[in-house]
């Protein structure tokens, strides 16, 4: 969704853009913008984050043979340094596969290319351009990352573009020789288009999914189900707050290999009635919209769209203190900070449902300005 807002904020007086994406399906395919051209598939890309029997089964050996030496490097690189959490799993990969994978857009060389997700390995090595610039999304205060291994790639980039101020500061915490290189871009919502996703689906299918009991509050959290997101805590969250006399019931929107864990929490938090898995949802914009409160509960982010699209939608947001919570959230005006572990968390949330006057959200339509940002995008070049 970012990249859709980044997209529609360009000034295509001034820019032709071609866009490359490993495959085209999913909801936001849609949204992108009429001046953009879109780049054809490229199959061999499609391999990265397939199960590996399938790329076995479609005959890309070479891709999963690189995929397997990346997967034993990165548990070498796991036993010796014990990671909190283990942000160089995506280098490795990237750094074996590349080598298998055809140049993007052979023949045309572009004044700039963006690597707009990681890994960053497949624009440097595989688009022809005279300049190159990647976004940073996550917070590396947080990550336990090779520094060593990922430098040379960074460093290779002629901008850096950081999605916050706090996001900068985390990353040049790791490489603070490459500050000269780094520019803050806001992620962006394409703002005009969110009225129109969140009455895609019918009020009926979401009310089946998010009931509504009388008196009681609705939590949704939305995002996958992994460590950073801090899931396998709602439980306890949802339980602390229900001792304390809140009503409440919290649907979890995603999916993810931390979800055997979440289901067993909420089984032994004894909170099957009210900690609910609704699944992926490829737009979960109608569900942010009917849910009295979104939170936010991470161990960790960049910044979250999602949280954008709460406040976009006009609802009261609430994020867990991590380190870059104060990039997210302005205290009072659009959301709410709580303290990141359980019992602050819980004790947090709950005075934050007793007050009306947050519960009433921070009105509709706030979103982050865009004015200057195509501009900014064209220093990168």
């Amino acid at each position: 969704m970012s990249l859709i807002g980044l997209l529609e904020a360009l000034d295509y007086s001034r820019v032709d853009v071609d866009l490359f994406v490993y495959r085209h399906t999913g909801e936001l395919m849609g949204m992108i913008p009429p001046q953009v051209h879109l780049l054809p598939e490229i199959p061999e890309y499609a391999q990265i984050e397939r199960p590996m029997k399938e790329v076995i089964r479609d005959g890309y050996l070479r891709i999963a043979l690189a995929r397997l030496t990346a997967r034993v490097k990165n548990r070498r690189f796991e036993r010796r340094r014990h990671p909190r959490e283990n942000g160089s799993v995506f280098s490795f990969v990237s750094r074996q596969v590349v080598t298998c994978l055809p140049e993007i857009n052979p023949g045309k060389e572009y004044d700039l290319a963006v690597s707009f997700l990681t890994p960053h390995d497949f624009v440097l090595k595989k688009v022809r351009a005279g300049k190159k610039a990647a976004w940073i999304h996550s917070d590396y205060s947080y990550l336990d990352i090779d520094a060593g291994f990922e430098f040379p790639v960074w460093s290779s980039y002629d901008r850096i573009a950081a999605i916050s101020e706090s996001v900068k500061r985390s990353f040049l915490s790791v490489f603070p020789s490459l500050e000269d290189r780094v520019v803050v871009i806001p992620n962006l919502l394409p703002a005009g288009r969110i009225a129109t996703l969140y009455d895609s689906i019918s009020v009926t299918e979401v009310e089946r999914e998010m009931p509504r009991v009388s008196g009681r509050i609705n939590l949704l959290s939305v995002g996958r189900f992994c460590h950073a997101k801090n899931y396998d805590n709602v439980p306890d969250i949802c339980r602390r707050l229900r001792d304390m006399g809140a009503d409440v019931s919290w649907f979890l929107i995603g999916y993810g290999t931390d979800e055997a864990l979440i289901r067993s929490r909420i089984e032994e938090e004894g909170m099957g009635a009210y900690v609910r898995i609704l699944g992926k949802k490829d737009n979960p914009l109608p569900y942010i919209k009917a849910c009295d409160l979104y939170v936010q509960p991470s161990r960790y982010e960049g910044v979250p769209v999602t949280v954008r699209e709460a406040q976009a939608l006009g609802k009261p947001v609430a994020v867990t203190a991590f380190g870059t919570a104060d990039s997210v959230i302005t205290c009072k005006t659009d959301g709410a900070i709580v303290p990141i572990d359980n019992e602050g968390c819980a004790e947090g949330l709950a005075r934050l449902i007793a007050d009306p006057d947050f519960m009433k959200g921070p009105g509709s339509g706030f979103a982050l300005k865009r004015e200057g940002i195509s501009d900014t995008f064209m220093d990168l070049i």
